[in-house]
């Protein structure tokens, strides 16, 4: 096989292990729902709330890309599921503040914390080098995704070319 050729089986073989890493990824966060009661959406938002102190519903809005009522109904039942609590902000009592609750720190401790745990496991077997390659091409990835999400979502928008979407079967 030529250099080319062993570069593109090596490539592909990458491809289908991110592929499998991602059904992998997708099924332990169905079972992490599962196990807390929560559909992907809320569990997505809680995600996205434990990584911050607070944050707005608009801010919540904006990272979860929903709409402001998909977002104030996942917030209502992430509440009634304990595992957050409103309040008002100091600065602008106009603005509701999101914020993770103690319960929700314990899932997330009870959940992720063996998964961070067997990762950093995992991961002493790469030297420096390694980890430094192995970044770079999660960050190349993680850009990759974002960019193909733009495209799907203009191929989605009917105002895009000339005004219309093009038929699935045809092309046109």
């Amino acid at each position: 096989m030529s250099k080319d050729g062993s570069r593109g089986h090596a490539a592909g073989e990458v491809a289908m292990r991110m592929r499998t890493l991602q059904q992998s990824i997708d099924a332990f966060d169905e079972a992490a729902a599962a196990l807390l009661g929560l559909n992907r959406t809320d569990l997505r938002c809680l995600d996205l709330i434990l990584a911050t102190d607070a944050m707005s519903a608009g801010e919540l809005t904006t990272a979860a890309k929903l709409s402001p009522a998909a977002t104030t109904t996942a917030i209502d039942r992430l509440e009634r599921a304990g595992f957050v609590a409103r309040s008002r902000d100091a600065t602008n009592r106009r603005r509701v503040l999101v914020s993770a609750t103690d319960a929700a720190h314990a899932a997330e401790r009870e959940v992720y914390g063996p998964v961070s745990e067997a990762g950093m496991r995992a991961l002493r077997h790469y030297d420096e080098d390694q980890l430094a390659v192995i970044g770079d091409f999660l960050e190349t990835a993680r850009r990759v995704q974002e960019e193909q999400t733009a495209r799907l979502k203009e191929l989605r928008d009917p105002a895009r070319s000339s005004g219309r979407r093009a038929d699935r079967r045809t092309g046109r």
